[in-house]
């Protein structure tokens, strides 16, 4: 299927100050791969049968990054509902933990809630077999050690956030950029205080929706 993603500012490379960006910009997406990135009414005009997902004063990007998959996945425990504990995750709750369903039950549910931060890629290593059985089944991008470019930052070992830009600027947080023939991964952030998406990124916990492979995987209610 052929999609169009149209937001009110598209980034395609938010780590590269001199990349081109695009005011009501679109990512057209086929099978899962980036086939175009460019001004709305272009691609819609190329291909005219698409189908379009007005995402209207978002601002689209690469997904981010986390850094810290290994503490917040294996050491971090992520309650059930049910336990009525919030959606915060308890710090080095699971250190000593021996039970690996457990161990893995709590990973699924924070890799479902990093999505909701707009995240696509993740840092290991992951050292218990539920976590990187989890990993692998979220759709979401492993990555070895921190993951991170050269010269970009760490978060502090105090910080224990899902969300990535608690801790890291956006440019240090986005992983990867929108490239014609890559993976289509990618966030749709809320626009700022002011209405208008900000080139300089997106505040903390702004995310509207996540597409992991061309599918979408969450999207704010």
């Amino acid at each position: 299927m052929l999609t169009l993603h149209r937001a009110a500012l598209v980034l395609p490379d938010p780590a590269d100050p001199t990349a081109p960006s695009h005011l009501d910009g679109a990512v057209l997406v086929r099978d899962g791969l980036v086939e175009g990135v460019g001004p709305y009414a272009e691609l819609a005009a190329a291909q005219p049968t698409a189908r379009v997902r007005d995402w209207d004063d978002a601002l689209l990007t690469p997904g981010l990054r986390h850094p810290e998959g290994h503490r917040m996945l294996e050491r971090a425990y992520h309650p059930d509902p049910r336990e009525e504990l919030g959606d915060a995750p308890v710090p080095d709750g699971l250190v000593g933990e021996a039970d690996e369903t457990r161990c893995g039950a709590s990973a699924r549910r924070g890799l479902q809630r990093m999505l909701g931060f707009g995240v696509t890629a993740v840092a290991g290593p992951f050292e218990r077999a539920s976590v990187r059985t989890a990993v692998t089944r979220s759709g979401l991008v492993a990555l070895p050690g921190a993951g991170a470019p050269p010269g970009a930052g760490v978060r502090p070992e105090a910080v224990w956030s899902l969300d990535p830009l608690v801790g890291l600027p956006f440019a240090e947080a986005v992983h990867g950029r929108l490239l014609v023939g890559g993976r289509a991964d990618f966030a749709l952030f809320a626009p700022g205080a002011d209405g208008v998406p900000g080139a300089d990124g997106p505040s903390a916990g702004g995310c509207r929706a996540v597409v992991l492979g061309g599918r979408l995987v969450f999207r704010r209610r």
